[in-house]
């Protein structure tokens, strides 16, 4: 993929493949980073806030590396199907 600033990334919006669904924005995300090679492991999502978002838990999605496909000049696509390994959601 070549070299990458995290500017590069913020701003873009996050899209699953398998499903359509808008995952959130990377401006908003966190990256989990390998501190020896500097690689980017997985990028961290919150999920959308909503109406009932404020009594319920706030949820991220963790998206790992190598689920993203394509990196566009204002998306960035994920093929995230339910079977990926690291795909999971912890509360916030």
């Amino acid at each position: 993929m070549g070299y990458l600033r995290m500017s590069d990334l913020e701003g873009k919006e996050v899209i699953n493949m398998v499903d359509g669904a808008r995952l959130g924005v990377i401006g908003e995300a966190d990256m989990v980073v390998d501190c020896h090679t500097g690689e980017i492991q997985s990028i961290i999502l919150p999920r959308r806030n909503n109406f009932f978002s404020l009594w319920m838990d706030r949820q991220h999605i963790i998206i790992p590396w190598q689920s993203i496909k394509k990196i566009g000049n204002e998306v960035v696509i994920v093929e995230l199907d339910g079977t990926v390994p690291n795909l999971t959601r912890y509360p916030g």
